[in-house]
């Protein structure tokens, strides 16, 4: 259920994340050009350092957020699944079978040899 609801936020932090970088202002207008003239809401300096320090808090996010879902699969990943099975099924792995040396008899006769034609 963890894992589940952190996957979640992971993947809205992403959506987030990448629409703020792709908001800021660059050498290339970006899709800054699409969210019209919002310098009046964000102060004096504008959308730059609002817009920074958002991304740098949606980024300091991201980061933890993936070093929780790390933490949580590695530790979920301790038991391997032929693990479980053998503990819900109580079932006692064989032993390995044992070998005993095998004797033949050796015959002194010749085999017989098929006949030749020429």
């Amino acid at each position: 259920m963890t894992t589940s609801f952190l996957l979640i936020v992971q993947i809205v932090l992403v959506v987030v994340l990448v629409i703020a970088v792709l908001l800021q202002k660059s050498s290339s207008i970006g899709l800054g050009a699409y969210s019209g003239s919002n310098e009046s809401v964000f102060g004096a300096k504008g959308p730059n350092s609002f817009l920074a320090k958002t991304t740098f808090v949606i980024g300091f996010l991201f980061v933890a957020n993936t070093i929780a879902l790390g933490y949580m699969y590695s530790v979920s990943a301790s038991e391997s699944v032929v693990d479980n099975m053998i503990e819900k099924t109580n079932v006692v792995a064989p032993s390995a079978p044992t070998t005993e040396p095998v004797t033949v008899p050796v015959s002194n006769e010749t085999a017989p040899t098929a006949p030749t034609t020429k």
